[in-house]
């Protein structure tokens, strides 16, 4: 069975990241996989929560929304509706583990850096783009601290490993990289995989949508993720480089 796009099993959709995308952030990155949009800032504040102030340490955290109009249908705003839904609230929450991943909040000192991850325009993927988007908007609002010396240690200290997510699923019996949202809603098995550059796992989210899966099929969706990991590694290397 071919994919709605005709890539292969194993290939990721076309991928860019453009910083500076937004001129108050920070740090801010728009970041496409395909036909998904996501843009990710990255805003500093002095201090840490009251919960951390006296701990040395800092504070990386995430939020995410999806624009009304991002999908074919208009959605209602969370905001206007008085709620974070449960599927916001958890995405937020996978996007600054992922990011505390790669931070030494130590050597970050008593700073905050927040990450707004709002997707623009959605065909799949949204979260894994906002995590491999918001690592080099992350990394640009640690260089801005870094040039007014407000770091406890040095910049590469502090981003001491690159953080990149990609889906992985079954779709008639095919393990696949990087679904679109044709392939995400017809998917037997639907997995999150979130690696570090050097192929390390931070997290992997996984379910059978459809029944239950086997070990060599497990074994098979890592192994893409791990290897589309690598790929968005590098683009993030480039992007930072450019």
């Amino acid at each position: 069975m071919a994919r709605p796009d005709g890539r292969r099993p194993d290939q990721l959709r076309p991928v860019t990241l453009q910083r500076g995308w937004s001129t108050h952030p920070e740090g801010s990155v728009l970041v496409e996989f395909g036909g998904t949009r996501v843009l990710c800032t990255a805003s500093v504040t002095e201090g840490v929560p009251r919960w951390r102030r006296g701990s040395g340490l800092g504070w990386v955290t995430a939020e995410y929304a999806m624009l009304p109009r991002a999908t074919n249908t208009r959605s209602d705003r969370e905001s206007v509706k008085g709620r974070i839904g449960g599927r916001t609230h958890e995405i937020s929450r996978l996007i600054g583990r992922s990011l505390r991943a790669c931070v030494d909040l130590k050597a970050l000192g008593e700073n905050s850096i927040v990450l707004d991850c709002d997707v623009l325009q959605a065909d799949g993927g949204t979260r894994t783009a906002a995590i491999t988007g918001g690592y080099v908007a992350l990394h640009d609002a640690v260089t801005w601290l870094a040039a007014r010396k407000a770091l406890a240690g040095k910049p590469e200290k502090v981003m001491h490993r690159s953080v990149a997510a990609v889906s992985v699923g079954v779709i008639a019996g095919e393990a696949r990289v990087d679904l679109n949202y044709d392939e995400d809603v017809t998917a037997e098995v639907d997995m999150n995989v979130v690696c570090t550059g050097a192929g390390d796992f931070v997290e992997v989210q996984g379910t059978g949508e459809s029944g239950v899966f086997a070990r060599g099929q497990l074994d098979a969706l890592l192994d893409l993720a791990v290897a589309g990991c690598a790929e968005l590694a590098e683009a993030q290397r480039k992007a930072l480089e450019s």
